[in-house]
């Protein structure tokens, strides 16, 4: 039986130092490639102010929803455009081959005809519409209203560009925290080593133990890799966002940690039912539905336009004409048209325009709802997190003492290595877990500002 015993620890001491010997390659091979590329690119120290500003400064949406506006600001200038008065002017020249050169009417005696005759016809006018039952002063309140809609949606781009370079930024944040926490442990993983290593060498433990340890070290040191490469994606597509180069290494070195709730549920609905872009712009949309139902009716109004036509008649075939052998008439008119056939069959787009004036006024009452519901589940999802950094402070102390205790009965030989290493990890695995909390929790309170549209 003994002898079959020291041939299984045999066995795993060879197992354990295979395993340990493939991790440190991996490892070493992995450092060694992360520090090349970590030489080479630049380092920046970056605050949120800082990343919010360069975020903005450098959004490529926000340029997409700037040349909107001036989409709609050229629209509106348009119909403005239609209460000026339109003119025109043409000149042309007429030359005419007559095929028979004789013409008789009825009876009478047949007169000579030219062979060919040629003209020069020149026509100015100028108009202007006068009244048109107030269209075009309905089309301009409502481009003016859609252009305003328009500027909402760079507030509400600014809103989430924001909160996206917050969630990316607290990303990094929660990466490079545990990064030192890893570096924390390794620390105490290989005052652990170093105190196994003398414990074997007194007899106390067995080589078993001593390869335990240096196992559990590559493990943190492969849990290390695995942050540095989520590190690399996630600094890579902040700076992507910020506008940086690609390869610049951002260094997060303190957040503020003291957001609070200090006001109840109803404060911040009431404040997302006030400050959200979306409702500012169905309040916006519901007054163009009302200038689209104004329009509709002023069909049924006749139209009075004014206007100016003068004509230039040369028929005497020379580009400046003879005395007396050319005309120029001009003619002053007013016109007022009214389309009486509007007066049955408008009624059909006067109701549909209602129509549509009443779905957008159900969509509120739908996205308000909406609101609501996500405004109370930002609000309960923050008071969980700030709750779980409570437990996790706890579970911290308790953590800490359970490996003090284990560490004391593995000095004095009454624990084993797998009950110091669990002890160890648990502890480990407390600290992570407490700082990503800590950034989760600064998450949810920005989160529950951007749904009630107060994040600046």
């Amino acid at each position: 039986m003994k002898t079959i015993k020291i041939a299984n620890k045999q066995i795993e001491s060879s197992l354990l130092k295979n395993t340990i010997q493939l991790l440190k390659r991996a490892g070493i091979t992995l450092i060694l490639l992360s520090f090349f590329t970590y030489s080479q690119a630049q380092e920046k120290v970056l605050t949120l102010n800082e990343a919010i500003q360069l975020g903005l400064e450098n959004s490529k949406q926000l340029k997409l929803s700037q040349s909107r506006v001036n989409e709609a600001i050229s629209q509106y200038n348009q119909v403005k455009d239609k209460a000026l008065p339109t003119a025109s002017t043409s000149f042309a020249y007429n030359h005419t081959e007559i095929l028979n050169d004789q013409f008789q009417i009825g009876n009478e005696e047949a007169f000579d005809l030219p062979a060919r005759t040629n003209a020069f016809i020149g026509t100015a006018s100028i108009q202007q519409l006068i009244f048109q039952g107030n269209k075009l002063k309905f089309a301009k309140e409502s481009t003016n209203l859609l252009t305003q809609v328009a500027r909402l949606d760079i507030d509400k781009n600014k809103q989430d560009i924001i909160y996206n370079i917050i969630n990316a930024y607290y990303n990094l944040y929660k990466v490079l925290q545990s990064e030192k926490v890893v570096e924390q442990n390794l620390r105490v993983i290989d005052r652990q080593i170093k105190q196994s290593e003398r414990f074997f060498e007194q007899g106390i433990v067995t080589k078993n133990d001593v390869l335990r340890f240096q196992l559990e070290k590559s493990n943190i040191q492969l849990t290390g890799l695995d942050l540095e490469n989520n590190r690399k994606v996630v600094n890579y597509n902040l700076d992507i966002l910020l506008g940086l180069p690609e390869s610049t290494i951002l260094i997060i070195n303190k957040i503020a940690d003291d957001q609070t709730i200090i006001v109840g549920l109803p404060n911040y609905i009431d404040n997302a039912l006030n400050n959200r872009e979306e409702l500012k712009q169905i309040s916006l949309q519901t007054q163009v539905a009302d200038y689209n139902i104004k329009s509709a009716k002023a069909d049924l109004l006749p139209t009075l336009g004014v206007g100016a036509n003068m004509y230039f008649i040369n028929p005497s075939g020379k580009f400046i004409p003879p005395v007396n052998q050319s005309l120029a008439p001009v003619s002053i008119a007013a016109t007022l048209t009214w389309n009486l056939s509007n007066l049955w069959t408008n009624k059909n787009k006067v109701a549909e325009a209602r129509i549509k004036k009443e779905e957008i006024q159900i969509n509120e009452g739908i996205f308000q709802d909406q609101i609501k519901t996500q405004v109370n589940q930002d609000y309960q999802n923050y008071l969980k997190s700030v709750e779980r950094i409570k437990i996790l402070q706890t579970s911290i102390t308790q953590a800490q003492e359970n490996d003090k205790i284990l560490e004391s009965k593995y000095e004095n030989t009454i624990a084993s290595v797998t009950d110091r290493i669990d002890a160890n990890n648990q502890l480990f695995q407390s600290q992570i877990n407490l700082e990503l909390a800590k950034a989760d929790a600064i998450l949810a309170y920005y989160t529950l500002l951007k749904s009630t549209a107060t994040l600046k």
